[in-house]
């Protein structure tokens, strides 16, 4: 279903990977693409569950936006070991206005299909979602 706003429908391959990541833990990350021509949201990139944040940090473009969704583990103070599930808006100053409205206005319709996000992250350059910044977020 499209939504009213943007026009941008969810493909189902974005729920079912991020289903498979949340539940079964088979991917480490996955990155989304909006397709415009297409009119709705699909899967770029899924990243193995040994990459690194290395890995997903790289396989986001320079310039352009994109949506992301990253299982990232850590071990709390008390020595537990857990996870949270990032959701990354990535919205580089160098990609296109259009681009940037298109991802804006889309992006909390998008959120709603992902059921299980816990932390919310919007960057706009690298150091706004560097490995220190996923850390602070998610304890």
């Amino acid at each position: 279903m499209a939504n009213a706003a943007s026009g941008m429908a969810v493909h189902d391959d974005c729920k079912l990977k991020f289903l498979e990541l949340k539940a079964k833990r088979t991917y480490r990350f996955i990155v989304y693409k909006i397709e415009e021509k297409q009119k709705q949201v699909v899967v770029e990139k899924v990243g193995e569950p040994t990459e690194s944040y290395g890995d997903f940090t790289a396989s986001l473009p320079a310039d352009e936006c994109r949506y992301a969704v990253y299982d990232f583990d850590f071990v709390t103070t008390e020595n537990c070991q857990k996870s949270k599930i990032f959701f990354i808006a990535w919205s580089p100053d160098s990609s296109r206005v259009r681009s940037k409205m298109i991802y804006a206005s889309s992006k909390d319709r998008f959120k709603r299909e992902l059921d299980g996000i816990q932390v919310e992250l919007q960057a706009t350059d690298p150091t706004e979602m560097d490995l220190d910044v996923i850390k602070s977020r998610a304890f």
